[in-house]
């Protein structure tokens, strides 16, 4: 842990700017985060009323042992904030059954307790034929809203955090980390992260693709409340296998949504409400819940989120001596972004130039 006490400029108040101040600020150093919004803003990719948090990756053990690190992480934010918005309730994917021995086989390899799910045992749920379930227990459904605006209160009562709202960033210098504001403004520090989820792309010029997805919001029937409260949040399901849900709970509504509403864009739009219904309707024809009809569809909520155009994978770069750009957003942005700001701190005292997240 360093002792000399740094300045760290972080651009972007969404989940992983937010967590890279709380380390950072926990570490003694003086952290001033900047938003285009309200901090937390309620407009960027992170406000949600939850995310999943799951680490299995059959092509890649050691990042599904490194999601597993993160999903420690966030029990101990619980634990640094006294809120609870972290339920463990697992995740669920569902698998081929020919497919299910190696899937066994790798959560084994990567130490990730798992186990199976007849697709019986949650008959609210349309598993596709042929298909069992494989239950990672540690898994579960950040209350993605809730834990950004716990964090914000946390950072607020530090004296070494400076949150600042309504702050939209013009120009970041990579070769300095020098920010810079309206009216001439500008700011200087000894570690720069740029994590502004798809606005990144103006700020920082490294290749990103920017995807945009339609998701659906259900309220389920009174009589399947009990019984969704207990269900985990479950993935490749729906009738091309790419569907998935997030199940209701602690006041959320059930969320689905498809990797075949899933497109690339070019900019972060509005879109009309002809456009998102044809797309919800086409979330909602994949067959995700057992009696759809018995579901009201409360909302529609487009997001966006942005990849390595490389990879397709999310990734921690350095793209200065002292500035760092995260391309990362929505759902995989909280699943890594604990690991994140670990890296972050660890920037300061060492030199590492890129991580795959």
């Amino acid at each position: 842990m360093p002792t000399e006490k740094r300045r760290i400029l972080v651009v972007g108040a969404g989940v992983t700017g937010l967590l890279s101040a709380v380390r950072c600020a926990l570490a003694g150093h003086h952290v001033t985060v900047l938003d285009r919004d309200a901090i937390p803003n309620p407009g960027s990719t992170s406000f949600d009323q939850h995310r999943a948090v799951r680490a299995l990756d059959t092509h890649d053990l050691a990042a599904s042992r490194r999601i597993a690190v993160a999903h420690r992480r966030w029990m101990g934010l619980e634990a640094l904030t006294g809120s609870k918005f972290y339920r463990r309730v697992g995740m669920i994917t569902a698998w081929p059954e020919d497919d299910v021995d190696a899937v066994m086989s790798a959560a084994a390899a990567a130490d990730l307790p798992v186990r199976l799910i007849e697709p019986d045992s949650v008959p609210h749920v349309r598993f596709p034929d042929g298909t069992v379930g494989v239950l990672e227990r540690h898994g579960g459904i950040l209350l993605a809203d809730h834990a950004l605006q716990v964090l914000v209160r946390w950072l607020t009562e530090q004296p070494n955090v400076a949150l600042r709202p309504w702050q939209e960033v013009k120009a970041v210098d990579p070769g300095t980390g020098r920010v810079y504001l309206p009216d001439a403004e500008s700011l200087d520090a000894d570690l720069t992260l740029v994590a502004t989820g798809p606005w990144s792309k103006d700020l920082v010029d490294i290749p990103m693709v920017l995807h945009r997805q339609t998701l659906v919001y259900l309220k389920p029937p009174e009589q399947l409340a009990t019984a969704w409260e207990r269900t985990p949040g479950v993935g490749r399901i729906g009738t091309s296998g790419q569907a998935w849900l997030l199940p209701p709970g602690d006041g959320t509504l059930l969320k689905v949504s498809s990797a075949v509403a899933c497109r690339e864009a070019h900019m972060v739009t509005a879109g009309t409400p002809d456009e998102e219904r044809q797309w919800a309707e086409q979330v909602l024809s994949e067959q995700i819940v057992s009696e759809p009809h018995r579901y009201t569809v409360m909302a529609v909520k487009r997001c966006h989120y942005l990849v390595d155009a490389q990879t397709g994978n999310s990734h921690l770069v350095r793209i200065g001596p002292s500035t760092w750009a995260r391309t990362a957003s929505g759902g995989d942005g909280f699943r890594t972004a604990p690991l994140v700001a670990e890296r972050i701190l660890e920037a300061l005292t060492t030199d590492f130039r890129e991580e795959s997240i």
